[in-house]
């Protein structure tokens, strides 16, 4: 085989015998050596700059650093090096910013956790003070209970004890003429908590029944139906009444025959103890065909008594019966102003002194009475009175001849002249109308009289009585002297002295008080039958039945939509109100005088009450009407108001305003198919203090929208329906209505929390006033002669609107119930001024203006849709209706004021720990 060169070559270039050392060894070195470099320069190299590259050379002289660390701006020469410098050194700054944040946030941690702890300890001992002021009130409450326990305990009713069916009898008086209530009234049918119930007998089922005058049986027997203390059961009665009269004459039964009937029923039980028998008139003409009756024990109400028949303090003198089967018209009588008339006093009548009557039977028996007859001062009556005529000092009209036929009359009395629509006429002309009482001085009243003095008050001609021996109806319970002047016939030459000396402040009050009266207790038939039965009641201390509250139909809704707080309600502005009550909704609590009211005040109520008695029920709240309140024309009786504990808030709990330490109010709104502006309104009631609960009158056939969600307040909202639109619904006592204090709002008015709670206190110290935000003013036009409601910005107002005020819930029963229905009827006939008509109502009462509270210029809802109150014939509508209201009270009742309440630290800048308060400025 042919041996390569490399071969030969590693053999020494000789075939394989010889092989070369040098060759061999040379070639071992040269791997030995390149092996010990490579070692070298891998390892020890890498070390050596390693050490120089981490060793920082000190060498001044920066040419001898060969390997220490150069300079940024050496390294930083080139571009983008220099950028990712800029970074770092960036990056680094906000490192070094964000580490001192850290460091500050730590150290506000760790003061805030020892402020923790401090707080976590206060809260303890707050708790431990908290418990121990809960057992000391708990304990002081239950001493307080402990004291009233003892002190005032609370008394419940007793039980009701029936009468026996046949009463036990009780001795006689000596005389029927001694008949006084306690000795001819049976006080064991009457308990305080009987509630005062009357049987009524019927006629019909009587022989005398069919003698009755159709028109009084007709009008007496309605009114019967719908008389809350007429009872069907007899066993249980108080008073047991009988109509006896007026009698129409040809078919009259005699005397003994009416006796025997009277003493056939069934509930006589032989002396006739607690009837009643009344004898209505309705013309002039007199019967007292009773004077000829033995009536026992039982009591007599009619319009003409003879002194030896007259029981005072039992028996009744009732007003005539003229309106028997019609409501007056108010717009027939005449206004009440001006004060001065065209005479300053009239009178029509003729004496006659032999006209057959029933007291003529008995002269003999009035001929054996003891005593001299009185004297006739008739004769110097007429000579005074014509002299005053003639004088021509004043404008009188007397006349002491009929023109025509006069009335029929008893001996002794002034029969009437002419027919009723005359009379009228001459009345509505005289300022003061004379009343002449019988010349026999023993006939204490007749119902000619008593027909003079009817008409008078009719038409406001203030009443003067000449002789003072007179008994006027219902004069034990009425102040006569507040709307009829009574003189004594001896003083009749003095008479045109006394009258042209009366300021004309005193004579429009008499004139007041007269229509008062005459409203109240005149008028109707109605009026007649409760005004007896209320006599009677007042006598034996009976407390009025409770007046009739307007029963609420809830409309079902849901509700749970949480109210949201609107800023600008919650924000006070300038008016800082101090400490509010955050109490749960708690009722007003109810009159509690109504057993004892009757027995502490009756004396007054006799003697010397500034007002008329109680005719109607009682409300369920203590009244708000102060005494000089006593010319409502209404049949409600009046309770002045007590002394208050204080009013709101911890500042006034030592107040006079308020008659408890803690109230609340009920929101009234009144609302008509605009549930979303209904909505917002309700949802800006949230978190209002002292809300007792929110009344929606939904006045609307519509019901809401089932899907409605409604708002969640923190109150009850009580949706009613009512029966139909009106607007008179907004003033309706409703029975869920439980406090006093009523905010009737618009469901389109805006007001901010602090308003309504400055209005709310406000209110508290001035109970009887309507108490509001929105003022106006009436007007008088001069071209045209008539009233004119105005709405700009005036310096003055004489009305408050109820779209935001306060009033009390006793005006929601005058209202509804008591105030003239021809108003309302205008309301509903309008749809427009129910709040004027609340207004003239109030002012009537009271003789106060309305109080205007602090508030924004602006009130109203914006963006709101427009209400009934921006269409071009709303004002027109209220012009006619104050003209109307005017002509049905007879006079203008709003009065004017430039008074505007302010709290006492208005815009005035103190700091939160002073304490602020309230007043009138």
């Amino acid at each position: 085989e042919p041996m390569t060169g490399y071969t030969m070559l590693r053999n020494g270039g000789v075939g394989n015998g010889g092989q070369p050392w040098v060759l061999r060894w040379s070639s071992r070195i040269r791997l030995t050596w390149l092996s010990f470099t490579l070692f070298i320069i891998l390892v020890f190299f890498p070390l050596i700059a390693h050490y120089y590259l981490t060793t920082i050379d000190d060498a001044d002289d920066a040419g001898k650093r060969i390997f220490g660390p150069r300079t940024g701006n050496e390294l930083c020469e080139v571009k983008h090096v220099q950028d990712l410098c800029r970074i770092r050194e960036s990056v680094s700054e906000e490192l070094l910013q964000l580490e001192a944040k850290r460091q500050e946030l730590n150290s506000e941690i760790a003061k805030l956790n020892l402020k923790i702890e401090a707080c976590k300890k206060s809260i303890e001992n707050a708790k431990q003070d908290l418990l121990q002021l809960k057992n000391v009130i708990s304990q002081t409450e239950h001493s307080y209970k402990e004291l009233m326990a003892q002190n005032q305990p609370k008394l419940s009713l007793p039980i009701r004890l029936l009468p026996d069916k046949d009463d036990a009898t009780f001795p006689l008086p000596k005389s029927n003429r001694n008949c006084r209530l306690h000795n001819c009234f049976d006080y064991s049918r009457c308990p305080l908590t009987s509630g005062f119930p009357v049987y009524v007998y019927n006629s019909d089922d009587y022989p005398f029944g069919s003698s009755l005058d159709p028109l009084i049986k007709q009008a007496f027997e309605a009114t019967v139906r719908t008389n809350v203390y007429v009872t069907e059961n007899a066993n249980i009665a108080c008073v047991y009444i009988v109509l006896a009269g007026e009698m129409q004459e040809p078919v009259m039964p005699k005397p003994t025959e009416l006796e025997q009937q009277l003493h056939s029923l069934p509930y006589w039980r032989t002396d006739g103890h607690n009837h009643l028998i009344i004898n209505l008139s309705r013309k002039s003409e007199t019967q007292n065909f009773l004077y000829n009756i033995s009536t026992g024990r039982a009591m007599v109400a009619q319009s003409t008594f003879y002194d030896a028949q007259y029981r005072p303090g039992f028996d009744i003198v009732v007003s005539p019966l003229v309106h028997a089967m019609s409501e007056p018209n108010f717009l027939e009588i005449p206004p009440q102003v001006p004060v001065k008339r065209k005479y300053l006093f009239s009178f029509q009548g003729e004496k006659i002194e032999s006209l057959r009557s029933s007291l003529q039977e008995v002269r003999s028996f009035e001929e054996e009475i003891e005593g001299n007859a009185p004297a006739d001062y008739d004769d110097r009556i007429i000579t005074t009175l014509k002299a005053v005529q003639d004088s021509k000092l004043d404008f009188v009209l007397v006349e002491f001849t009929c023109k025509n036929q006069p009335k029929a009359s008893l001996p002794t009395e002034w029969a009437l002249c002419g027919e009723r629509d005359d009379r009228l006429e001459l009345l509505k002309l005289s300022t003061f109308a004379l009343i002449i009482t019988p010349g026999d001085t023993r006939l204490v009243i007749s119902a000619g009289c008593t027909m003079r003095l009817f008409e008078a008050l009719e038409v406001g001609a203030i009443p003067v009585v000449l002789g003072e021996q007179v008994q006027l109806p219902y004069n034990d319970v009425i102040r006569w002297n507040e709307a009829a002047l009574i003189i004594p016939k001896p003083r009749i030459t003095e008479v045109h002295f006394l009258l042209r000396s009366i300021s004309d402040n005193d004579l429009l009050a008499m004139r007041r008080q007269g229509r008062f009266l005459w409203e109240t207790y005149f008028s109707t038939s109605d009026n007649v039958f409760s005004t007896v039965l209320a006599v009677i009641r007042t006598r034996i201390q009976i407390p009025a039945a409770p007046i009739r509250e307007e029963p609420a139909v809830e409309i079902p809704h849901r509700s749970g939509k949480a109210a949201g707080t609107d800023p600008n309600m919650a924000d006070n502005g300038d008016l800082d109100l101090g400490p509010v009550e955050t109490e749960p909704p708690y009722a007003s609590p109810k009159y509690l005088r109504n057993f004892t009211l009757t027995a502490m005040d009756i004396y007054r109520n006799w003697n010397s009450a500034p007002g008329p008695f109680h005719l109607f029920p009682y409300t369920p709240f203590d009244p708000v009407l102060p005494s000089e309140a006593k010319f409502l024309g209404s049949g409600t009786g009046f309770r002045p108001i007590g002394g208050g504990a204080g009013g709101s808030g911890k500042e006034f709990q030592a107040a006079l305003g308020g008659n408890v330490p803690r109230e609340q109010f009920t929101v009234v709104m009144l609302t008509y198919e605009r549930e979303e502006v209904l909505m917002n309104s309700l949802e800006r009631l949230n978190g209002l203090p002292y809300l007792n609960k929110v009344v929606v009158v939904w006045n609307s056939p519509k019901l809401p929208s089932e899907d409605l969600l409604w708002p969640d307040i923190g109150v009850p909202i009580m949706v009613v329906r009512t029966e139909k639109n009106s607007l008179n619904n907004r003033f309706l006592p409703w029975d869920e209505i439980e406090t006093e204090a009523i905010l009737s709002i618009d469901d389109d008015a805006h007001l901010r929390h602090d308003e309504i709670m400055f209005g709310f206190r406000v209110w508290r110290e001035a109970r009887d006033r309507i108490v509001g935000f929105p003022g106006r003013y009436h007007a008088w036009d001069i071209p045209h002669q008539s009233w004119l409601y105005n709405s700009n910005y005036s310096c003055e107002l004489s009305m408050v609107l109820t779209g935001a005020a306060f009033f009390h819930k006793y005006y929601a029963y005058l209202y509804s119930y008591v105030m003239p229905q021809a108003i309302r009827d205008m309301v509903d006939e309008y749809i427009n001024c129910e709040d004027i008509a609340m207004n003239f109502l109030v002012s009537h009462l009271t003789r106060k203006p309305p109080i205007k509270v602090t508030s924004r210029w602006t009130f109203r809802c914006p963006g709101c849709p427009q209400a009934l109150s921006h269409d071009d014939s709303h004002f027109h509508e209220r012009h006619k209706c104050i003209n109307f209201f005017v002509r049905v009270y007879g006079y203008m009742p709003l009065l004017y004021t430039q008074f505007r309440v302010d709290s006492v630290l208005f815009k005035t800048r103190l700091p939160h720990d002073k304490t602020k308060c309230f007043k009138f400025i």
